[in-house]
């Protein structure tokens, strides 16, 4: 054996070779240069070729000398690789990457990470990998597979940290050097397909200057024949691949933007295409897509017309023929187009990307060839390409979007029903010009390609299948990538990518194989500023493996990472909780009552407790923080369910008050503008109804100016046909619906103000109407309402006349005629009338806002049609409108009026006799101008809507149910929003909204979605100076009902609330315990079946036990030490010696590490066992669990100072 020397003070390494005798010859020595120092080395087979060579780090002039051996005891000269501003220490071989090459790590000094360089095979080195340690003097490095699974895992022992890192070998995604094809004149766009029928795929280039598209047969490994071009229309932008003959053979249709016109090229299935057919489209065709839009089972094409704002859309015949275009309006300056089911109906939509709009357009397919007006979504600057996706497989359509000029790109998941949420953005390279999507690595999740014009290269995001991507990788390109296509070019079962380089006349293919990683097993989520508050431990995913959640106080999220079962975890996913919210614990809980996780966050920041509904796939969703803002920040919250109603309940403690709180997840409900549509001049009232017995809601309008009403057909879906007008008097300015005929078909009544009429359309059921039917009125009828006042069964109508001071009744034959009108005084100025049982003598009466008034009157109804005179009631300024609802649930109907000059509506509650108690004021947004009533949350309670003309919003009030209401949720609408109704437009049982805006002629419809926020149902008071800071939750009394147990750090006690089950408590039973106690725990200690309370005293180093009698009363603490100085933080327990005992573990932020006390299962603990988390990491947080599927429990340590958590796996 012969020895290899570093020799740090004279620059070189010696060789003694061995005498075999136990002796070694004087040195030879190999200079390793002028102040290099060299600190260490290896020696290997680096060149194949069985004769030993060495690799030495370079200390002094950063680098790793390579020195290749003649076999004969010398060597070449060494070989310089750089390492930057790193001075590595360690160095060891292996084959990291699984290419039977040997490759060399290195650890750093000066830097926290290691450098992995990976060998060609020859002596040399190519490409470099860097992994993070968290240390910055990482002095030694070791290699084995430590977890058997065939790859070379890494130790890192670093010095400064007093720690090791363990790194595992992985596989993954990368692609290897391209190849480039050459392709006719600035390549600008390109597809895949199996061109020749051979199951290989082949490559289409439209080539912009050549007016012609390259055909490129591929061989199967990933090579290709050299192109075939065909001739085009003028500056081909765009392409597309189908069977449009019918004839199994794959077809080309191309997008000419400079003729106007698409190319059509039949293949003959051998990769040889007849000459083009054309077609013409509007200006300047820049996008072309295919699919089957009128379910005749043939193929049609679809083109975005960029200077006209426009899609055009041909069927197809069948045999390769196409009928005349059809156009949709788009935004602004279309640039690409793509098709999916978005709303799940088998029916095909388009969405396209409108460069100079920043948005996508929408537009749903009835199945028959046509489309709905398009849906606007924003996304970011420029968008130039859109490609679709389930990105977080919930079998709904995605939308990712790249926007070449914020350099992003954007993800708009779907929600099924072809709505999407708003924008999440990922940073790309500069210039995005086109996105592809496609599984990279063979993990079932969507990943994402993009086209960098700008930065000569793609980037590739891989995703984590709940919507989210891990960070760009980027691989170069050539120069001015135009577009990038994917397919499986080799027969490798992997997806490979080509892209077409418009500036150099080419295309470039990048075959995908699998090179190792590392990946850091130890430290998660560190030194990034997250400034960790809370971590806790549960199955998100439901795999059976525990995962971890995160409070990330400094960056405003809270961070889920899910766990491999390995002791491993995916990285971290960070979930906004908004701005300057710095979150500061979580709870998990069901609050919605899924049966899937969901998680409440603590927000101290923005003093409210947000809430993330679980999909039990490891997303959520986020409900917007809409709950209530506390007057104090929260601090610590914990879940369970106080009322045994199978939903889960927090408490929560807050910052510099004596107190908790108990609130529960209520459904605020919220709204989202899911489509806009014209109407006539003027909308002035809106009511709803099903015209055509299809089960789905309607909607009828009535055109101040436009002299007309104007019906919208409901899909059920939330979308509506385009109008359908039928004139009318002059100035209608109310409109109703009602069977005035019994034939089960509704009808429609409209007021004519200016023509002192109302006018009647029979329904046909078919959603169409007969003309209309006048009938005289007072003077500028304003209001009407239908029902049945004479106790015929037969429908009349009572009309408010704001000119004369009246109400007109007429009374209905049942056959669609009505008797003439019957006249009562009313106040001044009557605006608008509403029915309804006012004193349960089952007769209907009648309420009237008396404009000028201030007033309503009451009308009651003695059963014949005639009525009582008037008997008025006090409003706010300017009633406007009138609605009625039993809004207290006592059977009893109430008034709501909405006072357009006081800013407020006015609540009259019923007292059943036909008399009202005074009025109850709310405030709304500006000039409130009409109202409509429901559920809007689903909780049998009637909520309030109401629009305000002033300021072009709605308001919506919340209904407690005991008459009162929570203060108005604004939506923003068109311009002067004169009327609203509610209906339930997609059959999801919510209601939706729709919204009249006067000024812009539209009506604008809302869709209703759940919104769960906390609401504060309950205070509970721990006492003067008490400052909670921790909770847990136990049947303390074996009454089956949930308690509460509070750490109370300013009196030096726990308290305990008693719960009743309803919500209600005991007032608090105090217990002392040491100084400061921070956090509590509650287990059977002593095996007697009753729970027990472990606390941590942060002020005398200890815990403190309380065991418990089962009644509720407990023994005097009994304390164990936590160490001298360890200022103990948190408490958690779990069996960690698989003895059936309970231990206890706590977080000493005094002395930086955790500490274990097994139990001896009689109450009492052996001493404390100490493991390390960091000098300087100031733990203040620890959870439990199985980490590793190896039925140990492990554990996580949350720490403050180095701003990390330590997973520690139990070996033993």
């Amino acid at each position: 054996m012969d020895l290899a020397v570093a020799n740090y003070g004279t620059n070189n390494i010696g060789i003694l070779l061995g005498t075999g005798n136990n002796t070694f010859a004087n040195p030879i020595t190999f200079s390793t240069g002028p102040n290099s120092h060299p600190y260490s080395l290896v020696v290997g087979h680096l060149n194949d070729d069985v004769m030993l060579d060495i690799a030495v780090t370079n200390y002094g002039n950063n680098s790793v000398g390579v020195l290749l051996g003649h076999g004969n005891g010398t060597f070449m000269p060494q070989t310089i690789y750089s390492l930057g501003a790193a001075s590595p220490y360690s160095v060891s071989i292996g084959d990291f990457n699984k290419d039977n090459l040997m490759d060399l790590v290195v650890t750093n000094n000066g830097i926290d990470n290691i450098v992995i360089l990976f060998g060609n095979g020859n002596g040399s080195f190519g490409s470099v990998a860097s992994y993070s340690t968290g240390s910055s003097s990482s002095i030694f490095v070791a290699i084995g597979d430590l977890n058997t699974d065939n790859h070379l895992d890494i130790v890192v022992v670093n010095n400064d940290t007093d720690s090791i890192d363990i790194l595992f070998g992985s596989d993954e995604v990368s692609f290897e050097n391209q190849r480039t094809y050459s392709t006719g004149p600035n390549p600008f766009y390109v597809a895949v397909g199996d061109l020749n029928n051979d199951t290989r795929l082949d490559i289409i280039i439209a080539n912009w200057q050549g007016n012609s598209v390259s055909v490129l047969l591929g061989y199967g490994d990933g090579s290709f024949a050299d192109q075939t071009t065909y001739a085009t229309g003028s500056s081909p932008l765009s392409i597309a691949v189908g069977d449009f003959n019918n004839d199994i053979q794959l077809d080309i249709v191309v997008a000419n933007s400079a003729d106007n016109s698409v190319s059509v090229l039949l293949g003959y299935g051998n990769g040889s295409f007849a000459k083009q057919t054309t077609h013409s489209t509007r200006t300047s065709p820049r996008s072309v897509a295919v699919g089957d839009f009128n379910n005749d089972t043939r193929l049609d094409i679809v083109v975005a017309n960029e200077d006209n704002d426009t899609i055009s859309v041909f069927f197809g015949y069948g045999n390769g023929s196409f009928s005349e275009q059809i156009t949709y309006s788009t935004g602004y300056v279309p640039l690409c187009v793509a098709v999916g089911d978005f709303n799940n109906d088998t029916r095909l939509d388009i969405v396209v990307a409108n460069q100079y709009g920043n948005s996508v357009s929408v537009l749903l397919g009835y199945g028959n060839g046509s489309f709905s007006t398009q849906t606007t979504y924003s996304t970011g600057s420029q968008p130039f390409s859109v490609a679709l996706g389930d990105f977080n497989n919930d079998t709904r359509l995605d939308i990712v979007v790249a926007n070449s000029f914020s350099h992003t790109v954007s993800i708009l998941l779907g929600y099924g029903n072809g709505s999407f949420v708003d924008q999440t953005t990922y940073s790309t390279g500069s210039s995005p010009h086109f996105v592809a999507v496609g599984d990279f690595n063979n993990d079932t999740r969507l990943d994402i390609v993009v086209a960098s014009w700008n930065d000569h290269s793609i980037s590739v995001f891989l995703g984590y299948g709940n919507g989210s991507f891990g960070h760009q990788r980027t691989y170069s390109t050539g120069y001015l990538p135009e577009c990038v296509a994917v397919g499986d070019f080799n027969n490798d079962t992997r997806l490979d990518i080509v892209v077409a380089n418009s500036a150099t006349d080419d295309v470039s293919i990048l075959l995908r194989y699998d090179r190792g990683a590392l990946a850091n097993e130890i430290t998660f989520a560190s030194a990034d500023g997250s400034r960790l508050r809370s971590v806790t431990v549960f199955d998100f995913n439901n795999d059976t493996l525990l995962d971890v959640v995160i409070a990330n106080y400094g960056t405003n999220s809270i961070g889920l990472v899910l766990g491999k079962g390995n002791g491993t975890f995916e990285n971290q996913i960070q979930l906004s909780t908004g701005f300057n919210s710095h979150p500061f614990s979580v709870a998990i809980g069901d609050f919605n009552k899924d049966g899937q996780a969901d998680i409440a966050v603590a927000n101290r920041g923005t003093k409210n407790v947000a809430l993330f509904l679980g999909n039990g796939n490891g997303a959520f969703v986020d409900q917007g923080g809409y709950g209530n803002a506390f007057d104090f920040a929260p601090l610590f919250i914990a879940a369970g369910d106080f009322n045994n109603d199978g939903r889960s309940e927090i408490v929560v403690a807050h910052e510099d008050i004596d107190n908790v709180h108990v609130l529960v997840a209520y459904d605020t409900g919220f709204f989202v503008r899911q489509a806009t549509y014209s109407a006539g001049a003027s909308p002035q009232s809106v009511a709803v109804g099903d015209f055509n017995n299809d089960t789905r809601m309607d909607i009828v309008i009535a055109n101040w100016n436009g002299h007309s009403i104007s019906v919208f057909i409901g899909y059920g879906n939330g979308s509506f046909a385009d109008q359908t007008t039928y004139s009318t008097g002059s100035y209608p300015h109310s409109v109703a619906v009602g069977d005035f005929n019994n034939d089960t078909r509704l009808d429609i009544v409209v007021a004519n103000w200016q023509d002192n009429s109302i006018s009647v359309f029979i329904g046909y059921g078919n959603g169409s109407f007969a003309d209309q039917r006048t009938y005289l009125a007072g003077s500028a009828p304003h209001s009407l309402a239908v029902g049945d006042f004479n106790n015929d069964t037969q429908l009349d109508i009572v009309v408010s006349n704001s000119n004369d001071n009246t109400l007109s009744i007429l009374l209905g034959y049942g056959n669609g005629s009505f008797a003439h009108q019957r006249i009562y005084s009313t106040g001044l100025t009557p605006h608008s009338v509403a029915v309804g049982d006012f004193n349960k003598d089952t007769r209907l009466d009648i309420v009237v806002t008396n404009w000028k008034g201030d007033s309503v009157s009451i009308l009651i109804g003695h059963g014949n049609g005639s009525f009582v005179d008037q008997t008025k009631y006090s409003t706010g300024l300017y009633p406007n409108y009138v609605a009625v609802g039993d809004f207290n649930n006592d059977t009893r109907v109430d008034i709501v009026v909405a006072n357009q000059y006081g800013n407020n509506v006015s609540v009259l509650l019923g007292y059943g006799n036909g008399s009202f108690a005074k009025q109850m004021t709310y405030s709304t947004g500006i000039q409130p101008f009409s109202i409509a009533l429901g559920d809007l949350n689903n909780d049998n309670r009637l909520d309030i809507v109401v629009s305000n003309v002033g300021d072009d919003t709605v308001s919506v009030l919340l209904g407690y149910g005991t008459g009162s209401f929570a203060k108005e949720a604004t939506y923003s609408t068109g311009a002067a929003p004169q009327f609203v109704v509610v209906g339930d437009f997609n059959n999801d049982t919510r209601l939706d909204i729709v919204v009249a805006s006067s000024d812009v002629d539209t009506i604008s419809v809302f869709l209703g979605h759940l919104n769960l926020a906390f609401e504060q149902p309950r205070t509970l008071i721990t006492g003067n100076g008490s400052r909670p800071k921790s909770f847990a939750i136990g049947d303390f009394n074996n009454d089956s009902q949930i308690d509460i147990v509070v750490a109370n750090s300013g009196t030096n006690s726990v308290g305990i609330f008693f719960g009743h089950g309803n919500f209600s408590f005991t007032n608090e039973t105090t217990f002392l315990t040491g100084s400061t106690p921070m956090s509590v725990a509650v287990g059977d200690f002593n095996k007697d079946t009753i729970l027990d309370i472990v606390v941590t005293n942060h002020g005398d180093d200890n815990v403190g036990i309380f065991l418990g009698f089962g009644n509720g009363s407990f023994l005097k603490q009994r304390t164990f030490t936590t160490g001298s100085s360890s200022q103990p933080y948190a408490v958690t327990i779990g069996d960690f010696n698989n003895d059936n005992l309970l231990d206890i573990i706590v977080a000493n932020y005094g002395i930086n590490n955790v500490g274990v006390l097994l139990g001896y299962g009689n109450g009492s603990f052996a001493d404390v066992k100490f493991f390390s988390t960091g000098y300087g990491s100031l733990p203040f947080s620890v959870s439990i669990g199985d980490f590793n599927n190896d039925e140990k429990l492990d554990f996580a340590a949350a720490n403050e100072g180095t701003d990390n958590l330590k997973i520690f796996l139990q070996t033993c």
